[in-house]
């Protein structure tokens, strides 16, 4: 059996000689965004904070906002191109009634569902993508053996969800026993990419504890990073806000009230929960309630979303200077990597 790796294990090792002399001369974007996606989480983001987001990562909006309802207040507003680059969630039953009836869909569709290795969920993928092609760009997961990656590249899908049980909020590893290292993943569907030529793009989602594990995945091979955990630390994410009072229990608070106290010092919390818990099977309605396979806590706010997004592009510009890539096209699955032992992680962890 090998051994398989995660973020602590490896290293990036810089190039022997970069040409690149200010990092002025690096473009860290995608289209014009960060490659990052925010996790359609409902104590991240939803129809009442996107403005928030968009200007800086990728949207992908929780299952109950709807976009028949949401085009009809954002569509040609402060977006240019209204709801249309939002990527928005169903479930795989609702998926497939839709499908079936003929129902109209977005033009980015994520089906929403923790174990991408069902056949039903490969099934529904080929169809949609065999009736709608480019019409509709399709995103699915999540998925965490890198053969079933190669599968969802031979039938067009365009984007993946990789990683099982990593996130903050997530107990799946923990209690299932299913996961697999994200370093050795990331990197396996990677080297997989390179036999298509239009390859599903890998989009590396839970687990991520600061910069240098997102800078890591893209470096590996990752094409976006989607973010959860970190995201809801922001002052303007949608989880419910809140103080302590002087007996040490939290009591929400508006967002103002909330800006105010984190310029004086105050400590502000987020609301967090993952979404296979209980609380959001009840916010569903579902009838009969399944063991849950996530936690609810609350997260210290640490930044807004623009103030950490600066800070995420100056590193990762500094890396692409490291390693001597100007676009992060060629950055993403470009730069060398050595294993490192505990210790060796342990002394540059500060």
């Amino acid at each position: 059996m090998d051994i398989k790796l995660d973020w602590n294990d490896v290293s990036i090792v810089p190039s022997e000689l970069s040409s690149i002399s200010s990092r002025s001369e690096i473009n860290p974007l995608k289209d014009g965004k960060l490659p990052l996606f925010t996790a359609p989480m409902d104590t991240v983001i939803d129809d009442t904070n996107i403005q928030h987001f968009v200007g800086n990562t990728n949207i992908c909006l929780p299952r109950h906002v709807k976009y028949n309802e949401l085009t009809k207040v954002y569509n040609s507003s402060w977006m240019n191109d209204g709801c249309d680059s939002f990527f928005f969630s169903y479930g795989l039953d609702e998926i497939i009634e839709l499908f079936e009836n003929g129902s109209k869909l977005p033009p980015r569709v994520l089906i929403d569902v923790a174990n991408g290795h069902m056949q039903k969920l490969y099934d529904i993928s080929k169809r949609i993508k065999e009736k709608f092609g480019n019409d509709i760009e399709l995103m699915v997961g999540n998925i965490a053996n890198p053969n079933t990656y190669r599968k969802y590249c031979e039938i067009g899908v365009d984007y993946i969800r990789v990683g099982i049980g990593g996130g903050s909020a997530c107990t799946t590893s923990a209690n299932v026993s299913i996961h697999f290292p994200m370093a050795s993943l990331i990197d396996e569907c990677a080297k997989i990419k390179s036999e298509f030529d239009n390859p599903t793009k890998i989009i590396a989602d839970g687990g991520f504890r600061n910069f240098s594990d997102i800078i890591k995945a893209l470096a590996i091979g990752a094409d976006y990073v989607m973010l959860g955990g970190i995201l809801n630390k922001s002052l303007e994410s949608c989880g419910t806000t809140f103080m302590k009072d002087k007996d040490g229990q939290y009591e929400e608070v508006d967002f103002d009230t909330a800006n105010t106290a984190l310029k004086t010092g105050a400590s502000v919390y987020k609301y967090y929960r993952g979404m296979s818990t209980k609380e959001v099977q009840k916010s569903w309605n579902r009838a009969e309630l399944k063991t849950g396979e996530g936690i609810t806590k609350y997260n210290l706010v640490e930044y807004t979303i623009d103030g950490w997004c600066e800070n995420f592009t100056d590193y990762l510009k500094s890396a692409m200077s490291y390693t001597g890539y100007r676009s992060l096209y060629g950055f993403v699955g470009g730069p060398e990597f050595v294993q490192i032992s505990p210790m060796a992680f342990n002394r540059f962890n500060k």
